[in-house]
């Protein structure tokens, strides 16, 4: 597929929903054991580490969330007793480690935002890269269907010859054992029906049984 028609198919298919492909068994089998060219090979690992990036940040928010707010639970409990220093310096550090919390979930977050964007971009490339690859296939198994079909055409048409060539050869194999029935008699066919060497065996037994008498 040409750089032009890529990018008219990516602005087409802009708006439209696309499954992630790389989760769906079905298109993994539109390659026979598993042969997919480089290009495939490149964009499928793109799209698996965007999937595996998004599951990743999205378990860090929840941890970085529970996180949080345990150590404001625990500062909320320490401000009842703001006389006990052990207290508030563990209320400062909590304090420390919120706002290191924040800036992680913020960034986490952001990142998280734009991800499924990142995703379906890489994923529209795949899918794109993936057509271009099983209508390219298409094409040459229609080109090898025709030449198959044709060698099909062919050879039914010598088998039809073939078959009344047969029949004809038997036909006159027929009419020639007949004709020579009628011109030779029974007896002489019968005599040249057997085998040349069952013949030779008769007449020695002839021989054998004249001597005998």
């Amino acid at each position: 597929m040409k750089k032009e028609e890529r990018e008219k198919y990516t602005r087409v298919l802009k708006n439209k929903k696309i499954a992630v492909l790389t989760l769906d068994n079905k298109w993994h089998k539109l390659f026979p054991q598993g042969n997919k060219p480089k290009e495939i090979q490149q964009l499928e690992e793109e799209v698996n580490e965007c999937v595996k990036r998004e599951a990743t940040l999205r378990a860090d928010i929840k941890d970085l969330r529970k996180l949080k707010r345990k150590l404001m639970d625990g500062i909320v409990s320490s401000m009842e007793d703001t006389s006990n220093h052990k207290k508030t310096k563990k209320m400062e550090e909590s304090q420390r480690l919120i706002l290191e919390i924040n800036e992680k979930l913020e960034n986490y977050e952001a990142e998280l935002q734009e991800l499924p964007g990142k995703t379906k971009d890489v994923n529209t490339a795949l899918m794109l890269a993936s057509m271009d690859f099983c209508y390219n296939q298409m094409h040459k198994n229609s080109e090898e269907i025709k030449e198959i079909g044709e060698w099909i055409r062919k050879v039914r048409i010598e088998l039809k010859k073939n078959v009344l060539r047969k029949q004809e050869k038997e036909i006159r194999n027929k009419m020639m054992y007949s004709y020579m029935h009628d011109i030779f008699g029974p007896e002489v066919i019968e005599l040249f029906d057997l085998d040349i060497s069952d013949i030779e065996k008769n007449e020695n037994e002839k021989k054998i049984e004249k001597s005998t008498e």
